[in-house]
């Protein structure tokens, strides 16, 4: 079976345990597939840590969770020195955190200070943990799934611009429909009668989701969805171009990760659609996960109840294809 094809049973196999998210669920395997990390924001109940447990179940990897509290520490994540005294000798050794692990649901990120965000910095971006001096290379499948609550304020800490910006995609979830929430019911109902979810059957290799990157990396878009691309970014720094509303609407713009997360996000959609080639309609439809979070919206947006999504909704509008 070929990655594709391996990709595509890895998809079926989570949509059959999470109804009604099929959207999220793509976005899911986009940031897998892209080797980026996901924030997901939602109400309790949308079934967020049941996502990634359901994709680790399903693949060849460990999964590790990490509940984010106000009295965690770094070490908490990251792992920490010890001293380790066998055989006569003593020395310090290094005890990995649960950040050792191939795809890590980090519950409630905004709930824990800053400093312990901080300690995801490192990992997320760079694939590694700095401690005592001594750097520790982590896997090569390695995908952070972190969560929020959007409604409770109380006892959290906002994430600052910096870390969100290394966040691949922001995906919001949504309420099922009634429809949707029916199949939610009988199927929990099911998996209680059973003693719990089906076991995966034959997990997939992790050497699936390394070929579906290599197949991505060589997927080249069109000179014209390129500067598309380039272009809808830079409408977020200079918005003044366009007159109002998205000149009284954006305070500060769009980072360069901003274009290259558009980038991977809309090759690894072409491609799970079966395409070699990337059309505008893949960028289009992961520009509101890429771009919501790295917009700064002004004053005026906030008094007006606009938000990110509205904007970048006005953005496609406005950004014509080259």
């Amino acid at each position: 079976m070929n990655a594709h094809a391996c990709i595509t049973e890895l998809h079926q196999r989570v949509a059959a345990s999470i109804i009604g998210q099929d959207r999220v669920i793509e976005r899911l395997i986009i940031a897998l597939l892209a080797n980026g990390n996901v924030l997901m924001e939602g109400l309790p109940g949308l079934a967020k840590t049941r996502a990634i447990k359901t994709l680790a179940r399903h693949i060849n990897a460990t999964f590790s969770r990490i509940q984010f509290t106000p009295d965690l520490l770094p070490s908490d994540v990251t792992g920490t020195e010890v001293y380790d005294s066998q055989d006569g000798k003593a020395e310090f050794r290094f005890q990995p955190g649960p950040i050792f692990g191939h795809l890590i649901l980090a519950d409630e990120i905004n709930r824990a200070p800053a400093k312990v965000q901080a300690a995801l910095l490192e990992a997320m971006e760079e694939r590694q943990v700095t401690v005592a001096g001594k750097t520790h290379k982590l896997p090569d499948l390695f995908l952070v799934l972190a969560t929020q609550n959007p409604i409770e304020q109380e006892g959290t800490y906002p994430l600052p611009e910096a870390q969100m910006d290394r966040f691949l995609l922001h995906v919001v979830i949504r309420h099922p429909s009634d429809e949707d929430e029916l199949a939610i019911l009988r199927l929990v109902r099911g998996e209680r009668s059973a003693a719990g979810p089906p076991d995966g059957v034959g997990a997939l290799p992790q050497e699936a989701v390394f070929d579906a990157r290599r197949a991505i990396c060589a997927l080249r878009p069109a000179d014209a969805v390129e500067r598309y691309i380039v272009a809808l970014v830079g409408a977020t720094r200079a918005p003044a171009r366009f007159g109002d509303p998205l000149q009284k609407w954006i305070h500060v713009g769009a980072s360069p990760r901003g274009t290259l997360a558009l980038d991977i996000a809309s090759r690894a959609r072409a491609w799970l659609e079966g395409r070699d080639h990337v059309l505008p309609e893949d960028v289009q439809a992961v520009a509101h996960d890429c771009l919501r979070h790295r917009l700064i919206l002004s004053y005026e947006a906030n008094a007006e109840g606009v938000g990110a999504d509205a904007v970048v909704d006005e953005l496609l509008k406005q950004v014509a294809v080259a």
